[in-house]
């Protein structure tokens, strides 16, 4: 197993090295700088010389991307080409808010879809699985943009229950902070739920119609315990793949709902810096968020053998 998870370790210092590489590649590629954006297109051709040397765009793409690269390695990650203030500074203020909003979205999600997907399941063709089933077709079909808007005026202007606008540091308090979360995260937690939803519910059902399982029903062997103990493991398999996978869901969706919420997260940073060309923050931004779903996909994979030790990789023997 150890020497599963150092190979799966090492894929992913490779699959991030090639994201970091296409990104830095692929932002010059796209016409129209940096420069431009900052001076306009009325620009001289003399102005425009002078700003791409004093940024250091003048010199030969690989001695750009090789001082990019040493110097991010050390954990200097540049400074910002339209305020020059520091990428690490910008992120750093930014990523607690969408992981706060993505963090709140799924627990929420994880504590709707399992019971749900249970509960449909064992209560295949009635009330309670129609139900589950409308409510996780209804979540997939809604953006969380949508979901946000809806929440926004309901829960938010209608109601008054929560802010509309902004984010509030849990170093101010647990509960404003929580308060200007709870919106974002519900917006962003129930598509991620609906989507989990359907998987537990297709994969329990595969589960319990298993030989093994109408084995124990003949043996007398109690459906609470058929279902916790050994049908709900098998099932959750599948089910963990989906999650972990599904992450993109919140983090996509944290995009847009940070500009519906008037949040500066990580989502509105990385589309400003497009928008300007603003080449380290968007490095440094994309590579943040390739990190979380890469170190997520490794997560899931280390977890098949917390849910079912039968797994064995690499070639060992159960």
């Amino acid at each position: 197993m150890w020497r599963y998870i150092a190979k799966r370790t090492g894929h992913a210092f490779f699959v991030m090295w090639l994201v970091a590489t296409t990104v830095f590649v692929g932002l010059r590629s796209v016409p129209g700088g940096p420069v431009r954006a900052m001076l306009g297109q009325e620009a001289t051709p003399e102005a425009v010389a002078s700003l791409r040397a004093e940024l250091g765009l003048d010199q030969p793409l690989y001695v750009q991307y090789v001082e990019w690269f040493s110097e991010m390695l050390v954990g200097d990650f540049g400074q910002s080409i339209t305020s020059s203030e520091s990428v690490a500074g910008l992120i750093a203020a930014a990523a607690p808010r969408t992981l706060s909003i993505a963090a709140f979205g799924v627990v929420l999600g994880l504590a709707v879809a399992i019971p749900a997907g249970i509960i449909g399941a064992t209560k295949r063709n009635q009330l309670q699985d129609y139900v589950a089933t409308i409510g996780a077709f209804i979540g997939i079909s809604m953006p969380a943009f949508f979901v946000g808007i809806l929440l926004a005026i309901v829960f938010g202007v209608q109601l008054g229950w929560f802010p509309v606008v902004g984010y509030t540091p849990i170093s101010e308090g647990v509960v404003p902070w929580l308060r200007s979360i709870f919106l974002p995260g519900v917006a962003v937690g129930l598509p991620y739920a609906a989507g989990v939803t359907r998987m537990m519910r297709s994969s329990l059902i595969e589960t319990l119609d298993e030989q093994y399982m109408r084995t124990a029903v003949a043996k007398g062997v109690s459906s609470r315990i058929r279902l916790y103990k050994h049908a709900l493991q098998n099932a959750l398999i599948p089910v963990v793949t989906i999650a972990g996978i599904q992450l993109a869901l919140i983090l996509g969706g944290s995009v847009t709902v940070e500009i519906v919420f008037g949040i500066q997260g990580l989502g509105r940073l990385l589309v400003n810096s497009i928008l300007e060309r603003n080449y380290p923050v968007t490095q440094m931004t994309i590579l943040l968020i390739a990190g979380i779903f890469v170190f997520m996909n490794l997560l899931v994979d280390i977890a098949y053998t917390a849910i079912d030790p039968r797994i064995r990789y690499g070639g060992e023997q159960s």
